[in-house]
Parts: structure tokens; sequence; C-alpha cells
């Protein structure tokens, strides 16, 4: 099985099993079917472990559960954990509450060039839209319709252009946008090699910046970052964040600050410690 696998998803999710397995169902109806699933679980309850086993009776793909004890918000540890256990030389990451549409992974792979990272898109749902979304709305696509979202009550804004099928639009408006290209946990994919190269997440991080930081290493190191916003999409189910603090926030910045004023590529608390990967 391994052998067949093009592409590791990574998938970081924490006591959201309605949430995670809605997205789990998304990437059953993704168009191609030689990529694994990688589930960095940081501390969920026995309720997302059973959505898991369950997903994995109903699906052709091969999926790893990477679970660890629940000790506070430690997303960054799970990832480096999640990593080390993919077998594919190739990463997505993405988070336990991003709906991927059915062309997702496809064009993840498709548009991969060796030395970058591919930067892609999401579109953010309201509580209100969130509640509507179901199994039968993401095997139908609804969820991904501008016309569909409108009417459950999404507000419109030129946001709401990333779920055009309009390739010419999409070629055109990942070119022209000046939003930068970064390492966004939600969506975002590079070489396993490159990860590994800047020693993965700094796991002394917190919630706020802790993937972009990573994403500033790996420009430091020679990525190059290519801009897939409106190609790649997916749609962000809403969801509280008890877990954003000023002091986090403040602590992240201060790493990341360090990281870009002297231009680091490595951080000594990522992935291989004293000489070891744990």
């Amino acid at each position: 099985m391994h052998s067949k696998i093009n592409v590791s998803v990574i998938i970081s999710t924490y006591n959201q099993p309605k949430w995670l397995e809605l997205v789990l169902w998304s990437y059953q109806l993704q168009t191609v079917r030689n990529f694994e699933i990688v589930i960095a679980d940081d501390g969920s309850s026995e309720a997302t472990k059973l959505v898991i086993e369950q997903f994995i009776k109903q699906t052709d793909l091969a999926v790893q559960h990477i679970w660890q004890e629940d000790q506070g918000f430690l997303k960054t540890k799970i990832l480096n954990k999640a990593i080390i256990a993919s077998f594919s030389d190739y990463l997505i990451f993405t988070d336990g509450d991003c709906i991927a549409r059915n062309d997702f992974v496809e064009t993840h792979i498709k548009s991969r060039v060796y030395g970058y990272a591919l930067s892609a898109g999401y579109v953010k749902l309201n509580e209100v839209v969130s509640k509507c979304i179901s199994k039968e709305v993401i095997t139908k696509q609804w969820c991904f319709d501008k016309k569909w979202l409108l009417n459950m009550g999404l507000r419109n804004s030129f946001r709401l252009i990333k779920v055009t099928k309009s390739k010419f639009t999409v070629r055109l408006l990942n070119n022209i946008t000046t939003t930068k290209a970064t390492f966004d946990g939600m969506n975002v994919s590079c070489w396993k090699q490159d990860i590994l190269a800047v020693n993965g997440f700094d796991e002394r991080m917190q919630y706020g910046g802790e993937d972009r930081e990573l994403g500033e290493r790996l420009m430091n190191y020679g990525v190059k970052f290519k801009q897939m916003r409106y190609s790649a999409i997916c749609v962000h189910l809403f969801h509280e964040r008890p877990y954003k603090t000023l002091e986090s926030l403040k602590f992240n910045a201060k790493i990341r600050a360090n990281t870009k004023t002297k231009k680091l590529i490595w951080t000594d608390f990522g992935i291989k410690k004293c000489g070891k990967i744990l």
C-alpha cells in the first residue's frame, strides 16, 4: 500500500469530532486515490477516535491516527510526530475543520515543483453556514458553490471568487494577487525533505503564527513560495478559539522576530533534539 502513496495529507485536530467526520468525508471524494491521511491529534477524547475508526472502515485510503496526551496546546509537537510518521516525500498540511474540494489533493500534486512550497486558499464560513454542512452537501459539492453559500447566509464578498470554476480566472488571480504567499497551516504543501532540513515546527510555540514561523525558516533556507490562493480550495468551518491568548501571541511574536532578524533556518526545538529524532 505504501508504494502507491504519492502524497501525505496531514490533518491537525483537537476535540472536534463532528467537524472531523465531515472533513474526512471530503477526502473520500477526492479525484485521486494515491494519498494517505495522517491525523495529527493533539489529545482528543474517545469521540474523535471513534470517528476515525468508523472512517477507516468506510475508506480504501491509508489512514494513520497519531495521538498524544492532552497537555494543553501542543499542536507543533503532534505535527512533528505526524511528519515523521508520514510515508510520502510530499506533504499537504490542513486542519480538521477545513473541508477539501474534490480536486484539492490532485491540484496540490499537479502543481508541486522541487524547491517550492504551495500556499493555497480557503473560504471562511460563519456559524450559520457551517451548521448547514452535511455529507450530502459535501458529496454534491454545494459548499463550493457561491450561490448555495449565499443562500445559506454567507455574506457576499470578493473572497467568494475563490470558489470559481473558471480556470482562466484562477490563473489570472493567482498571478495578480497582492497577498503574500505564506505557510498557512490550513492549506499549504511542501517537500518533506525541506521540512526536515529546517527541523520542522518549533515546539516552543503556542497558538498564533506557529505555522508562519516554519514558513519563514523555509524561506531563509531557500524554498520559494508559489501562490495557489485560488486553485486548491477548502472551506473553513466555524469554531471558537479558547486557546488564543495575548500571552501566547506575544511569546510567539518574539520567536518569529528572532527568526526574521537572524534569518534562521534551524530550530533547536523541532523534530531533532540533542541529536535524536523524538
